[in-house]
């Protein structure tokens, strides 16, 4: 009897622990993805490239990943959650591997765009039109990500407002 009611307290105890994770996890996730949002969209209006955008955007990609994970742990330790804060909680993952998807496709609808079969064609370009082709892409994609970004932070706000 004993050995149950500390076992109880040590999974008590872990679990609390995991939440207060969880929740740090989760302010940084959101600060991240919006701080990513905020600069991204500054960037995307100037039509400049920014390797600081995709260094927030990462790691704030990663805390998503990781957030999930820990609400999973504690899913599987017995917390009871409102199933609105799981979905809030999961979306986040799927609207950023759509979002990887469309960056990825975002060069070749440039390029279909324009009527150009293969990078190889933009390379026989004079150097001005070429540029004007690339910045095309990376403003496509820096679009994709920088919605999806500040769609997260929705989100995961919605999620921890369901908490």
């Amino acid at each position: 009897m004993r050995l149950c009611r500390r076992i109880t307290a040590v999974a008590a105890l872990a679990r609390a622990g995991v939440k207060e994770v969880h929740i740090v996890v989760g302010v940084l996730s959101i600060a991240l993805n919006a701080l990513a949002g905020a600069y991204g969209a500054w960037c995307w209006w100037r039509a400049r490239r920014s390797t600081w955008f995709w260094r927030l955007l990462r790691p704030g990609q990663a805390m998503i990943v990781l957030e999930a994970a820990l609400g999973g742990v504690l899913v599987a330790m017995g917390k009871k959650t409102p199933s609105l804060h799981l979905l809030y909680g999961l979306l986040p993952l799927l609207v950023s591997f759509l979002a990887e998807q469309l960056r990825v496709a975002s060069a070749q609808m440039i390029l279909d765009a324009r009527g150009y079969g293969s990078a190889r064609e933009v390379g026989a370009l004079p150097e001005e039109q070429q540029k004007g082709v690339v910045l095309a892409i990376v403003q496509r994609e820096l679009g994709v990500m920088v919605l999806a970004a500040l769609v997260n932070v929705v989100l995961l706000a919605r999620a921890a407002g369901t908490a």
